[in-house]
């Protein structure tokens, strides 16, 4: 656990250090966009970019095209190209497009990979076999900011 350590900077409470936000407590804008860190850590784009490309992990590529992962193969065609992603939305719109991309996209098909409650789970109704509520996210607090960190280093050239 992290300690939280506040400042008073100008008249506002400045965070040195947060807590990890539990994907209940993420607060979205009304566009989809989250401005707070998950874990308050800046994340490592070198790892991020090795998350986006691991098929057992984020597996990006099965949907996106990354020229800069083009040792990555089998890169899909369903998702946009993700070259300029850092051009076209800013680190809070990245964060939250990858921790829950239909509240920015809604109906994308995109995983949600920082939720934990509110699927739609039809398979029940006929196995009852599904899994209860909550469920693991599917990356951590800490992958999600790796991630973002490597998708604002993809600039258009």
């Amino acid at each position: 656990m992290k300690w939280i350590v506040a400042a008073i900077v100008s008249g506002a409470p400045v965070l040195a250090a947060a807590e990890t936000v539990a994907p209940a407590d993420v607060t979205f804008d009304d566009y989809g966009a989250v401005e707070q860190s998950l874990t308050g850590t800046p994340g490592d784009p070198a790892n991020g970019a090795a998350i986006v490309g691991n098929k057992k992990a984020g597996n990006c590529v099965a949907c996106h095209q990354i020229s800069a992962l083009s040792d990555v193969p089998f890169q899909g065609e369903v998702g946009p190209m993700l070259d300029g992603a850092g051009d076209r939305w800013s680190e809070a719109e990245l964060r939250g497009i990858v921790a829950n991309s239909k509240m920015t996209f809604e109906g994308s098909m995109m995983p949600s990979y920082y939720k934990t409650t509110g699927y739609i789970r039809p398979g029940d109704g006929f196995t009852g076999k599904a899994a209860e509520e909550p469920l693991p996210p599917l990356l951590e607090a800490q992958q999600i900011e790796d991630i973002v960190a490597f998708l604002v280093t993809l600039k258009e050239e």
